[in-house]
C-alpha cells in the first residue's frame, strides 16, 4: 500500500499585504515562497526543463546564454543622477519610458496563469541587507534566486517587508519605440523606485547581477566597499579575497578544501569586516571534473542544483561537461551549504590577503607577484585579463580585456570611487595584495600551456600562510612586479615567465606589447595620483 501519511501543514508563507505593495492583481495562482522540492516539481509539471542523472534540474536559456550588458539601463532621476557614471555601462533611460514599461510588464504578469514569489535577503550583514521580493512567471527561475540569495527563516516570511522588488518577464518583448529600450531585451534599474524589471531573456544570471549592481550603488553611500570577489577563511580566522573576471579562477580557488568558503562572487567590506551578498554560488561548469574541482563537481550531482545550458547524454541523462553544443558559458547554481566547508553566517573578518586574478593569454605575466600599495591601486583599476584566440571569428591572437575593479559592467559610481575605498581599507587593515596569473606559461595561447591548477593552489597557499613573507623577490624588468624566487611545489623556472619561453626575444616583444596595452588603457582614468599612475609596466 502507498504511504498516505499527510504532510505537516506548511507554515504560512505569504508576505505581508500580499502583492498590494507591488500594485499587482494577478488573475492566476500565486505561489508564495515555495521551497526547492516544490519549485522543481512545478518546473517539471510546467515543462520548463528536465532532471539530469543524480537529480539536478537542467534549463536551456537560448537564444540568450549570457548577460546582455548592452540592454541594461538606469533610470535618470534627480536623486541619483549626479552619482551615476553615465556611459556604455550605465545607459540612461527616462522615468517616463520606465513607467510605461513597468505598467506593461505588470499587466503582462497579471494575466499569467501562475506566478512565483520569492522573498529573500541580499547581504549577510543585517546592517547592510536588502529585503528583495522577486516576482517570476517560471518555477525554475524562482528556484534559481532561492539558491542564489539568502533565505529567511520561514517564521519571518509572514512579516517580510520588501525594500526592493524585481519583476521578471523573460518571455515579454519590449517595444523600443514605446519603451525606450535598444532591443526587445531589457534590464532596467530604478534606484529611486527601488525596482528592477527584466525581460526578453531567460538567462538567469541577470536576476543575480542586477542586484549586484544595486549593491554597488547603495553600499558605497553607506561607506561600505562592494566587491566582485570571492572570499574564504582559514583555520586561524584569516580572511582572503579573490578578485577576478569570469574564467580567472575566482570560484575554483575560493572553494578550497583547506579553508572555509564565505562566498564565490559578491561581497562587501565594512567597518565590521567582510560579508557575502548571496546565499549560493554560480559556478562555470564547462569542463568541470571530479578530479579538478571535487567540491563544485559534487554539487552538480545533487537535487536542488540548477544547471544552465549543459548538454545531457541522451541515454543516461548524465551531463557532458565538456560539451559546448549550446554555449561555453554553462553554469551551475547551488546553495552555499552544498559546499561542506562553508561559513554559515556568510561573514568574515577584515582580509589579511587580497588576491587579484588574471588569466593572461599572452603568457608574459608572472604566475604570482607581491604588489606595493600603488601597484595594487593600478592593477585594481586596470582589472586585466585576456580572451583567448579562437573564441570569436577572426580572432587569431589573445585579446586584452580591461574591466575596472574586476567588474566594470556592474559598477554604478566612477571606478576611482571604489579604488579609493579599497586603498583606505588596505591601509587601515594592513592587508597584503597579490597578483596571481592563472593563464598561460611557456608562450601565448596556442603555444604555451595553461598554468597547472596544482601550481596555482600551491602559490595561493604559500601567500595566504605567510610563507612568502620570508622569500626574497626579483623585480620583473617590464612590469616592475616583485616575484618570489621560490614557492614550494612550483618549479623555479615557472616563476619567471621569460625562462619558460623557447624564444626569449619573442617573449620580450610580447611583454612590451602587453605593457603598452596597459598604459593606453590607463589613460582613460585621467588625473590619477602620480604614484599610482607610475606603478604600471616599465618596459
Amino acid at each position: 500500500m502507498p504511504n498516505t501519511t499527510p504532510l505537516t501543514p506548511a507554515i504560512a508563507r505569504v508576505g505581508a499585504n500580499g502583492l498590494a505593495g507591488q500594485d499587482l492583481k494577478p488573475s492566476g495562482t500565486v505561489h508564495w515562497n515555495l521551497v526547492a522540492p516544490e519549485l522543481i516539481e512545478a518546473a517539471i509539471r510546467r515543462g520548463e526543463g528536465r532532471l539530469a542523472d543524480m537529480g539536478p534540474f537542467v534549463a536551456v536559456t537560448s537564444p540568450h546564454t549570457g548577460r546582455s550588458p548592452n540592454d541594461k539601463f538606469v533610470v535618470k532621476e534627480p536623486g541619483s543622477e549626479k552619482d551615476v557614471d553615465w556611459g556604455k555601462v550605465n545607459q540612461p533611460i527616462s522615468a517616463e519610458h520606465f513607467n510605461t514599461l513597468l505598467a506593461d510588464v505588470k499587466a503582462y504578469l497579471n494575466g499569467l496563469p501562475e506566478l512565483f514569489v520569492q522573498d529573500l535577503y541580499c547581504g549577510a550583514d543585517p546592517a547592510h541587507r536588502l529585503s528583495v521580493r522577486y516576482i517570476l512567471p517560471n518555477a525554475w527561475h524562482a528556484a534559481f534566486v532561492r539558491n542564489m540569495f539568502i533565505r529567511p527563516d520561514q517564521e519571518a516570511l509572514a512579516a517580510f517587508a520588501p525594500n526592493f522588488t524585481v519583476y521578471h518577464a523573460p518571455e515579454y518583448q519590449a517595444d523600443p519605440a514605446r519603451h525606450g529600450t535598444r532591443t526587445s531585451t531589457f534590464i532596467v534599474l530604478n534606484i529611486a523606485a527601488r525596482t528592477i524589471i527584466i525581460g526578453g531573456t531567460r538567462y538567469a544570471g541577470e536576476l543575480k547581477k542586477s542586484m549586484f549592481t544595486v549593491m554597488n550603488y547603495l553600499l558605497p553611500k553607506a561607506g561600505v566597499l562592494s566587491m566582485h570577489c570571492s572570499a574564504n577563511i582559514g583555520d586561524a580566522g584569516d580572511t582572503a579575497l579573490f578578485f577576478g573576471l569570469s574564467g580567472t579562477g575566482k570560484t575554483t580557488l575560493s572553494a578550497d578544501p583547506e579553508r572555509e568558503l564565505i562566498g564565490d562572487d559578491e561581497h562587501g567590506w565594512s567597518a565590521a569586516g567582510t560579508f557575502n551578498f548571496e546565499g549560493g554560488c554560480y559556478a562555470k561548469a564547462i569542463n568541470l571534473s571530479a578530479e579538478g574541482e571535487p567540491d563544485i563537481y559534487q554539487t552538480t550531482q545533487m537535487f536542488g542544483t540548477i544547471l544552465e545550458n549543459v548538454v545531457l547524454d541522451p541515454n543516461h541523462r548524465r551531463v557532458e561537461f565538456e560539451n559546448q553544443g549550446i554555449t561555453e558559458n554553462t553554469r551551475a547554481s547551488y546553495p552555499l551549504h552544498y559546499i561542506h566547508n562553508h561559513v554559515r553566517s556568510g561573514r568574515g573578518g577584515h582580509p589579511m590577503n587580497v588576491v587579484f586574478l588574471t588569466a593572461d593569454a599572452f603568457g608574459v605575466l608572472p604566475p604570482i607577484a607581491k604588489l606595493t600599495r600603488e601597484q595594487a591601486m593600478y592593477y585594481f583599476l586596470s582589472g586585466y585579463t585576456a580572451k583567448v584566440a579562437g573564441t570569436e571569428r577572426g580572432v587569431t591572437e589573445p585579446q586584452a580585456t580591461f574591466s575596472a575593479c574586476f567588474g566594470a559592467v556592474f559598477l554604478v559610481w566612477h571606478p576611482t570611487k571604489y579604488a579609493e575605498m579599497l586603498g583606505r581599507l588596505l591601509d587601515e587593515h594592513k592587508a597584503d595584495v597579490w597578483l596571481l596569473n592563472t593563464g598561460w606559461s611557456g608562450g601565448p595561447y596556442g603555444v604555451g600551456k595553461r598554468m597547472k591548477l596544482s601550481y596555482t593552489r600551491a602559490m595561493v597557499h604559500a601567500a595566504l600562510s605567510g610563507h612568502l613573507h620570508e622569500i626574497p623577490t626579483d623585480a620583473d624588468p617590464v612590469f616592475g612586479l616583485h616575484v618570489p624566487v621560490d614557492v614550494k611545489g612550483v618549479p623555479p623556472e615557472v616563476l619567471t615567465p621569460r625562462k619558460t619561453w623557447s624564444d626569449a626575444a619573442a617573449y620580450d616583444a610580447q611583454a612590451k606589447k602587453l605593457a603598452e596595452m596597459f598604459r593606453k588603457n590607463f589613460e582613460k582614468f585621467g588625473a590619477v595620483d602620480a604614484a599610482i599612475a607610475g606603478a604600471g609596466p616599465k618596459g
